[in-house]
């Protein structure tokens, strides 16, 4: 009797049969490869976002310019988010190696070694997007108490553009989460 790929051998012990195991190790395979590309895709666009950003404004004939740099959460945002879109490139090359050849390239070791670069890969990217998420809120709204005032009154189109960069490092973020839960 089989149910989902499971039957009863002697003693009543499960069996798994080796065609559904295939069946799910390439999908598997095929999901992280999606969510690496995924990755990759949203680590680059965040980056360029943030990393171009710019904005020139005249005060009293004094032109100040807003770039990323002035904000150090969004330096770290960018470098986080360039370093997590290489690492899921890299790895993203791995899979493709690994589905051509049908193999698994790599042995217990390598295995631990991807997974705990991955976790480490999500919890960089969770931290450089809650930095860059309180800095983005100090900008956007001031601090009355430590007289900061807010920045995007003067600088709208700077802010835009790094709220979508920033957009796009959550989802890379939250999928970077999901690929580190497939790595385990």
């Amino acid at each position: 009797m089989s149910y989902l790929g499971v039957g009863v051998g002697p003693g009543n012990v499960p069996v798994y049969h080796e065609s559904n195991l295939k069946v799910v190790d390439r999908r598997v395979r095929i999901a992280e490869l999606v969510l690496r590309c995924l990755i990759c895709g949203l680590g680059v666009l965040a980056a360029v976002l943030v990393g171009s950003d710019t904005q020139v404004k005249e005060i009293f004939s004094i032109q100040k310019k807003a770039k990323f740099t002035d904000m150090k959460a969004l330096v770290f945002l960018v470098v986080a988010n360039g370093l997590v879109a290489a690492y899921s490139l890299v790895q993203g090359l791995r899979c493709v190696v690994s589905m051509v050849k049908g193999t698994v390239l790599f042995n217990k070791s390598l295995a631990w070694a991807i997974f705990s670069c991955d976790q480490l890969m999500a919890y960089l990217t969770l931290a450089a997007v809650a930095a860059a998420a309180q800095s983005s809120v100090f900008a956007k709204f001031g601090e009355s108490e430590l007289q900061w005032m807010k920045i995007c009154n003067m600088y709208g189109k700077f802010c835009n553009q790094v709220g979508e960069g920033l957009a796009s490092a959550v989802i890379a973020s939250l999928s970077m989460a999901v690929l580190s839960g497939v790595s385990a």
